[in-house]
């Protein structure tokens, strides 16, 4: 089974990821700048990616500080990112996504594990264990 593992900086909630200017919905100067640090992280490590086939993605968020936060409002500039970056196709091919709270750490950061999917029709749904 293929496995990717990306250290990836703090991401940007999902609050601080979208901007709107009336009807108009873009991605923030800071939602940009994840991207970016993201697509630099991927070409150094140059993984095989996954193309079109359906992924499964564990994320440990390390968060700057023990202040409380969303832990779910983290993972759609990942995932957007990591797609941009080339690691899948369409965020639309994730089966199966856990996500979990780590240490705090200066800085923050996301630890991220990319697996091939294996289905149902190996017996389960989980990618690993």
């Amino acid at each position: 089974m293929r496995t990717v593992i990306l250290t990836l900086p703090y991401p940007p909630s999902v609050n601080s990821y979208w901007r709107a200017n009336g009807h108009r919905r873009y991605i923030s100067p800071e939602g940009v700048a994840f991207t970016k640090e993201v697509s630099v992280i991927v070409k150094n490590k140059k993984p095989k990616t996954f193309g079109d086939q359906k992924v499964a993605i564990s994320v440990m968020i390390h968060p700057r500080s023990r202040r409380k936060f969303d832990l779910d409002n983290t993972l759609k500039a990942i995932l957007d990112a990591l797609m941009k970056a080339g690691m899948y196709d369409d965020d639309s091919q994730i089966e199966y996504i856990e996500i979990a709270r780590g240490e705090a750490v200066d800085g923050g950061k996301a630890v991220v594990h990319l697996y091939d999917y294996i289905g149902e029709e190996h017996g389960t749904i989980w990618p690993y264990r």
